[in-house]
């Protein structure tokens, strides 16, 4: 995958732990490459919409291990709202994983939802390569949607929102759209972007 995305190849790499609580990581830490990735320093040049290329810059692939799945009872969708209680499957906490990292990727504009195309291009090479079946619908391939805006292209960056396991390609396209529209009312009114942890719902908005 390194190779793939241009990225050079670290002669040494270190997992480590990485503690936090959650429900789906009994144990309190998760095995990682995080602190020094085995892939670093690559670009993949995606086809937009009207054929045109853009390239996104890729921090990092490094390795660590997937935690477990949280099912949500009652709610819409899944989701953790208006959940009555939920499950924690752990059939796949422990399972190696992927997880490739971007720079902030700037000048797209108004056309950055259709950076989503990315996602599909990550999943075209993984299929290629033979690495994973990359099915969305079955977790293979999820994606954490990060967006943040600025004033203008030398302004400092804005405060960013994360959105986490965004599954379908449409929905990492609703939810930039989203949150650049979400974000740009609370500026335009004179308020403070907070930056926190969003979920992705299923009409295409975030909720914290």
């Amino acid at each position: 995958i390194g190779l793939a995305l241009g990225c050079r190849i670290a002669e040494s790499c270190r997992f480590a732990r990485k503690n936090y609580f959650y429900p789906d990581l009994a144990k309190d830490f998760q095995t990682s490459q995080s602190d020094e990735p085995i892939a670093f320093d690559g670009a993949l040049e995606i086809e937009m919409k009207d054929g045109s290329f853009f390239t996104v810059p890729i921090e990092r692939a490094h390795m660590e291990e997937d935690a477990g799945k949280n099912t949500h009872v009652g709610g819409t969708d899944g989701r953790i709202e208006g959940a009555r209680h939920s499950l924690v499957d752990y059939n796949r906490a422990g399972v190696p994983l992927v997880e490739i990292v971007t720079r902030p990727i700037e000048g797209a504009g108004e056309r950055a939802p259709e950076v989503a195309a990315y996602v599909q291009a990550l999943r075209d090479i993984f299929r290629a390569l033979g690495v994973s079946e990359a099915r969305m619908e079955r977790g293979n391939v999820r994606a954490d949607v990060n967006v943040s805006l600025r004033e203008s292209p030398d302004a400092p960056l804005g405060t960013r929102t994360e959105t986490k396991n965004v599954n379908t390609f449409r929905g990492i396209e609703a939810v930039v759209r989203y949150e650049i529209q979400r974000q740009a009312a609370i500026l335009a009114a004179g308020g403070t972007v907070q930056q926190e942890t969003r979920h992705g719902q299923a009409d295409g908005t975030t909720r914290a």
